[in-house]
Formats: structure tokens, sequence, C-alpha cells
């Protein structure tokens, strides 16, 4: 399968909005990702005095002016402030405004932003009003604040976007389904753009709790910022993180009718399940491997063209190593490849993780230059003679680089993204 050359089927991406522990701007986020900055301390948003674990990659101080008007602001959760701060910005740096907005066919535009747990906060407090309260204390904004969809909804609401509109859940692979499916979209001649990513707020008693009881999270409190280490032997857990990350994906025809800047080209994409266990992903990585040979397929490319991998790297005993099983499976050489983990620094952000790791592999594109993989002290084996970019940046000139999601349920995904070409 050669590379896509039809204007109508090619997709680029001409526009990125994030909401991050290290700010709503991607220029600023890739900045400190490149000085190997960690967004990893102790939890202050609630009393962790009962939770074995006390740190997070939490979002402090969040700035939704601009975005949400006031009113609703307060009664939103955090998933739909994330989801609709991204979501707009990501518009804005497309140079879609509202004149632009206006005078577009807004049913050929599209919205695909998901979540892998959905309004937690509303659901949490609404439980709490029922139990403490009776069901006559219920906000009538419980459901609809809850739901996964309604980010993309309100989204599309706001702007008048009339065209493919829904939510995907499929836990920590949520964002980078999105962007399949939206770039298919495209393909397809369903839309000419596509809004799409992932949003998530787990940073709360409840999301907290119930990591802890799954026993998946670090409990290194002593040493928040060195907690999230992949590949590390002393690895024992993922780190929390939230936030949320948006792109405009774009049929090249419709980007060259409107002079619009282009980032990077989204080359292909792929999803598989494992088909094994609700947490834990195949020892083997066949899942994940089948998944890599399949978005190299429908880029059109081949595994050589590859030369970056960000990947899924939660820092969890069995995950990061089978990662790299199904990585040596396809990559026989793996010497002209380079890897980092962004959760190193940011957490583990689940069903926003793969908008916000493909904001940093465009942006390594864009800049050439990879940011490092944090507290990289005594490595697995299984990593010796890939270059992980072990506490130091990289200076790499991207030729195609593949971002892994995996999720919860054996849900797996992998997006490839190149330097745009005429």
């Amino acid at each position: 399968m050669a590379r896509e050359t039809d204007p109508k089927k090619r997709v680029v991406i001409t526009g990125m909005g994030l909401c991050s522990v290290f700010g709503n701007d991607y220029p600023t986020y890739y900045d400190k990702l490149l000085a190997g900055q960690s967004g990893v301390a102790p939890i202050d948003r609630f009393d962790t005095i009962d939770f074995p674990t006390k740190f997070a990659a939490q979002i402090r101080n969040f700035d939704s002016e601009g975005y949400i008007d006031k009113k609703n602001d307060r009664r939103l959760d955090d998933c739909l402030r994330y989801a609709l701060v991204s979501g707009n910005k990501a518009l804005e740096d497309a140079g879609l405004d509202s004149t632009a907005i206006e005078n577009m066919d807004k049913q050929r535009v599209g919205v695909l932003v998901g979540s892998g747990m959905g309004g937690l906060t509303v659901f949490q407090d609404g439980v709490k009003a029922l139990v403490e309260k009776g069901p006559k204390k219920i906000t009538p904004f419980f459901i609809p604040y809850a739901i996964t969809n309604m980010g993309g909804a309100m989204l599309a609401i706001e702007k008048g976007f009339m065209g493919p509109n829904y939510s995907i859940s499929t836990a920590c692979a949520t964002a980078n389904y999105a962007f399949h499916a939206a770039a298919n979209h495209i393909r397809n001649g369903d839309a000419d753009i596509m809004l799409a990513g992932g949003s998530e707020a787990p940073i709360i008693p409840v999301g907290l709790g119930g990591f802890v009881a799954c026993r998946a999270l670090s409990q290194n409190n002593d040493d928040p910022e060195g907690a999230s280490r992949p590949w590390d032997k002393a690895r024992d857990g993922f780190v929390m993180g939230e936030g949320a990350g948006v792109l405009v994906m774009e049929s090249l025809e419709s980007a060259r009718k409107r002079g619009a800047r282009i980032h990077a080209e989204y080359l292909g994409g792929a999803i598989t399940c494992d088909a094994h266990h609700m947490t834990d992903p195949r020892a083997d990585g066949l899942g994940v491997s089948t998944c890599i040979e399949l978005s190299i397929k429908d880029a059109g490319i081949t595994v050589s063209d590859i030369n970056y991998i960000n990947a899924h790297a939660t820092s969890t005993l069995v995950g990061d190593v089978a990662e790299v099983n199904a990585i040596r499976k396809v990559f026989k050489d793996v010497s002209n490849v380079k890897m980092n983990a962004t959760k190193s620094m940011i957490g583990h952000c689940l069903g926003a993780a793969g908008g916000m790791e493909a904001i940093a592999c465009i942006m390594a594109i864009k800049t050439g230059f990879l940011h490092p993989t944090l507290n990289q002290k005594d490595q697995e084996p299984i990593v010796d003679g890939i270059d992980t970019c072990a506490n130091e940046k990289k200076a790499h000139k991207v030729t195609a680089a593949i971002s892994n999601s995996f999720g919860f349920g054996g849900h797996n995904s992998c997006v490839i993204f190149g330097p745009f070409e005429e």
C-alpha cells in the first residue's frame, strides 16, 4: 500500500490545542518537556491523608477566561472545561475564528472528543447528594455533565458544527481512537475538518481511590518527581495526570483552499484488541505488535521510515516490558529508532494521554528535538540498544513518528505522523 496522494484523502494537522499541567499553550508545554521539567507534585486539591498515593500531575490555577462564560464555568466538570478550552484553542491555532467558521460549510465539520471516565467530579458530587440529602437534591446537570459525549457536543453546539459527532471511550487509548476515526471520516468523504482528541479530569478522591484499589499507582511519596520512571527497574506504578489534547484534522484539499498553516501530516493509524485481560496486557505483545504493523500498512510506509516512537510507557511493571517486546517484534533493527516517554513528566492523562502525546510528536517534528525520558537510573535490559532519550533531550530529524496508546480492556491504538511534504 503506497502513501495517499489524493488531496481529498490526505489528512493534515492544521491546529493544536491543549490543557496541561504546564499550562494551556503547546509551545510552553513542549518547552517544559524539552527542559525535562516534572509536573508531578503532592496533591493539594483534597486531603490525601487516607490514601497510600498522595501525589499526581495536577493542573493548578486553570484559566478558562475567554473560552467559557462564568455562569457555565461554575457548573461544568473539569473534564468538560478542559475539552472546551483545548478545542477552542485548536480552532484558533488553525485560523478558524468566528468569521471563518461563519463562512464555512458547517455540515462538513465534525467533532470527536472522547474521555475515558467522563465527568467524574459531577458523578461523585451527584452520588454524595443522593446519599446525604436524597434524590431531590441531585442537580439537573448531573447526567448531561457526566456523560463522555458532552464535551464534543458542547463544542458543536457552540460553533454550529453539524458533521460527524460522537464520543469514543476506550480508557487510556481514547484520544488515539478518536484520531483514527476522525481521519477515516475525512478519507471517506464524510467531513473536510474534524476536531479530535481526548479530555480527562480524574484527580479527585474517587478517581485516586479507584486506581489505588487497582494497585496501579506509584506510592513513591518521598520523591513525587521521581515516581514516573518508565523502563526503570525501580518503577512501582503510574502517576495520575489530567488535561486535554485536541487536533484540527483536515483534508489537504480543504487546508489548501483556505491557505491554512500545516503543522504535520497524519499518515495512518490502527486499532486492535488484546482479547486477554481487563487490565493486564498480553505478555507476548501480539495485540500491540499487530497494531503497529497495521498502522504502518495504513500509512503506506515501511518500518524503516519510522525513526521516533512516543511510547505508551506508563511506568508499570508489566506494561512497559510488554510494549517494548512488541516494538522489538516489529522493529528488527532498533539502532536508528529513538523512543521517549512523555508520561515521565506529565503523568498518565488517561483518555487525554494520546492527545497530549500526539502534540509532543508533532512538536518533535517541527522543532527537531525529542524531549527526555526522566528518572532513568537503572533501565530494564529489554531497552538495551534503544535510545530512550534517557534524562536528556536529543536533536533528531523525525521522518515519521508513531504514538502508542493502550487502555484497560486490551484496547490498542497506534497513530503515525510525519512532516508535511507537498
